[in-house]
């Protein structure tokens, strides 16, 4: 249930600042109202709703410097888990398991042009991979601070925007945030500690260019985006 209510809000079918009626939800989702009240105590959580005065929920409005804000410090806490990563030395499982990613990113990003369902799966291939760097890196207290970061929308390893009409423009982006991916995991292989930190920091820089061009991709560049649901990271 919180997976449907998050994908309607971050498609953009509610306003920012619109009220969530729990009856109205319920009806549009196919459940009763248990579900979906604690769908938005999750999203509440997650930073996508917040209480109004009444006791209701909203959806919360962001702006576009929230968003930044929230994409460069993922560069900063992932460049800090890459470094750790280098140092303490690739092990075996990981490297199989982030080969893994590089070929299935290699193999989703050869067909030209980029279909939906690939678009989807170098999605989650990508999550997988930023997880895996993440989990590696054996420093809790990081793992919390991006898990914590990335209650905002757009803030986590997703994050290039969707096509706007354009897939072809958004599969020259995956193709070089991809590179990143391979000099990462060989600068994590070599044990280049400062090469390692340096990339994945940079490697954000995909997702403030793709967030970039989206906005001008809206002929409307309202000071509060509406839910844009963001992709590659």
């Amino acid at each position: 249930m919180p997976i449907q209510l998050r994908d309607l809000i971050l498609r953009g079918d509610f306003e920012p600042g619109q009220r969530l009626a729990e009856q109205q939800l319920a009806e549009r989702l196919g459940a009763s109202r248990t579900p979906v009240r604690a769908a938005l105590v999750t999203l509440e959580q997650e930073g996508l709703v917040q209480v109004n005065d009444t006791g209701g929920y909203v959806t919360r409005p962001f702006t576009a410097q929230e968003v930044r804000d929230a994409i460069a410090v993922r560069g900063h806490l992932e460049g800090m888990a890459a470094r750790l990563v280098a140092e303490h030395g690739v092990s075996r499982q990981l490297q199989g398991d982030l080969q893994a990613c590089l070929d299935e990113g290699d193999r989703l990003l050869a067909g030209n042009p980029l279909t939906l369902d690939s678009y989807a799966a170098y999605a989650n291939m990508n999550d997988r991979f930023h997880e895996l760097v993440l989990v590696a890196s054996g420093n809790r207290a990081l793992q919390r601070a991006v898990a914590l970061n990335n209650r905002l929308p757009f803030a986590p390893a997703s994050a290039m925007l969707p096509m706007q009409g354009s897939l072809t423009l958004d599969r020259d982006w995956m193709l070089y945030a991809h590179r990143q991916h391979h000099m990462l995991v060989e600068a994590m292989k070599r044990g280049e500690g400062t090469r390692a930190q340096a990339l994945a920091t940079e490697h954000t820089e995909v997702a403030q260019e793709n967030m970039r061009l989206a906005l001008e991709r809206r002929a409307e560049s309202e000071r509060v985006m509406p839910g844009i649901r963001l992709v590659v990271g």
